[in-house]
């Protein structure tokens, strides 16, 4: 792990989303409250706040910071299913990764739960697809927001 001992703790947040594409009638199945495993977006929400909390258990190097607040949204689109997740903290590194494994954690639930409208006659998902998981945001000082 980085030495962060005499770095000084100041409000910091990170703002990561991603996306998760889908067949128009796993979307349309989402969107009507017709998922078997139950609601797609508050299930999501739950998963990501778990993955945030615990991402020093997650990625090795990662410390084991303490979190002040974990924010969760999910927009069910056209084409896809959108999540964003931001954290804030007052410590002595940043919070990137738990953004970063929010969001992750968000949309691999999305796809768990969907999964069997999602397959093909073989057992693949040839319309599934996660992307553009990025950290569109990071602030470090005053306020952290």
């Amino acid at each position: 792990m980085i030495d962060i001992t005499e770095k000084e703790h100041v409000a910091r947040s990170a703002v990561a989303e991603g996306k998760i594409f889908l067949k128009r009638s796993t979307i349309d199945s989402i969107k009507s409250g017709k998922v078997k495993k139950g609601d797609v977006s508050e299930t999501a929400k739950i998963s990501g706040i778990l993955a945030a909390k615990n991402t020093w258990n997650i990625i090795p190097l990662c410390h084991q910071i303490p979190l002040t607040s974990v924010k969760t949204e999910v927009r069910v689109e056209e084409e896809y299913v959108g999540v964003e997740c931001e954290v804030k903290a007052t410590y002595g590194t940043g919070v990137e990764m738990e953004a970063l494994s929010c969001v992750s954690a968000m949309l691999l639930t999305v796809w768990d739960m969907v999964k069997y409208m999602e397959k093909d006659i073989t057992g693949n998902y040839p319309a599934t697809r996660i992307s553009e998981i990025r950290v569109r945001e990071k602030r470090k000082g005053s306020n952290g927001s």
